[in-house]
């Protein structure tokens, strides 16, 4: 076979992959469409005016991506981020009021005087005008104690909402991981680790927090038992849906309640790396919550999105969204009510593309976003199947 005819070849069998993928994708009710690639890593992604785009890079860079894919420099003004493994620049969310105030607030790993340990941080800053640097810069929160590890920083961005009625009342969820070295610390109150925190915007505590004047425990914390969060998201309602990851297995969906312990490590469906029983293997426990759904084995979820719109069709509102960075594909999850309930089926979506989904949002026009995690990561959008 001459040289010519070996890369017509290739490209022949290029297309007809793409084909076949574009054809399944379509089958599964959805047709992936790259906005943008070259993305070191990225892990947070939100929707900024006129069809553009915020995303964070795991590796310290917050990036602006235009409606036609264009990446501009990196956002200036960052704090000092300790970037390593698990460690970087995370979350990222808009505030609900970003076209009046350009506020934006944002989670990473925090290095401690001198670079001795390290712990998760929310942010907050205005995004220039121009789009090209942060300012009024102000750290509203610091896990404490800072440790050294390179793992389980949890940091996922909620902004919250008055259960029942939906109406923004000015407080953020922030989920934060046990580091992996100190899940015992899970179970305590005096630390951050392991937690679920509730803060105000400027980054006080607010009063009605479960914990707020009780002796040992940190006025922050919302709920506790958690190990490493990297999905959190509120249902139209107001109720605050978050995942975490299981050690080998036993990832779990829970609904955090204020001053609820959710049993990590105490109780888990996973079990130790490389096989053997975490504690004493139980998985229930009298005061220790039960998860709405787990995962055996783990999927290692990261990201999660409530559909509300039918941009997919009726049978897709109110399903939930949650990526697998393990098995590289995008969890369509369909509950017994409409963004309540329990989970009654799932649905591998975008598996045929073998990357691993880092996280999912619905965008201002109905449509389901997700980045793909890798040293040259996508930003795709997911269209309507047919």
């Amino acid at each position: 076979m001459n040289a010519f005819k070996a890369i017509s070849m290739k490209f022949a069998l290029i297309l007809i992959a793409n084909f076949l993928i574009a054809s399944l994708a379509q089958a599964q009710g959805v047709r992936p469409e790259t906005v943008a690639v070259g993305l070191q890593n990225p892990w947070g992604l939100a929707f900024l005016p006129n069809g553009r785009f915020l995303v964070t890079e795991r590796s310290g860079r917050l990036r602006v991506i235009s409606a036609d894919g264009k990446l501009a420099p990196a956002v200036a003004g960052l704090p000092e981020i300790a970037v390593g493994e698990q460690g970087g620049l995370l979350d990222v969310i808009t505030d609900s009021d970003f076209p009046r105030n350009r506020t934006i607030f944002f989670c990473f790993s925090e290095p401690g005087p001198a670079g001795r340990g390290n712990s998760t941080a929310l942010a907050r800053a205005t995004l220039s005008a121009d789009e090209s640097r942060l300012e009024n810069l102000k750290i509203l929160f610091s896990q404490k104690p800072k440790v050294a590890s390179s793992s389980h920083f949890g940091c996922r961005i909620v902004e919250s909402r008055a259960a029942g009625n939906g109406a923004v009342d000015g407080k953020l969820f922030l989920t934060l991981g046990e580091r992996f070295s100190r899940k015992e610390d899970a179970q305590a109150l005096d630390n951050h680790h392991g937690k679920i925190v509730r803060i105000n915007k400027d980054g006080s505590v607010p009063q009605d927090n479960p914990f707020v004047g009780r002796a040992g425990a940190l006025p922050e914390i919302w709920s506790y038992g958690h190990r490493n969060a990297q999905g959190a998201t509120l249902a139209p309602d107001g109720t605050f849906w978050m995942h975490e990851h299981g050690p080998q297995g036993g990832d779990e969906i829970n609904l955090p309640k204020a001053g609820a312990n959710y049993g990590w490590p105490v109780i888990t469906y996973g079990e130790n790396y490389g096989g053997g029983k975490i504690g004493e293997g139980l998985t229930e426990k009298a005061g220790m919550q039960q998860p709405l759904h787990y995962w055996v084995p783990s999927i290692a979820p990261s990201g999660m999105a409530f559909l509300s719109s039918e941009r997919y069709g009726k049978a897709w509102l109110g399903n939930l969204f949650v990526g697998s960075l393990k098995f590289g594909y995008l969890d369509r999850i369909e509950l017994s009510a409409p963004f309540a309930g329990k989970v009654v089926r799932e649905s591998k979506l975008l598996a045929e593309l073998g990357e691993r989904i880092r996280d999912v949002r619905q965008g201002p026009d109905g449509l389901l976003y997700v980045l793909t995690d890798n040293s040259n990561g996508k930003l795709m959008r997911l269209l309507p199947g047919s």
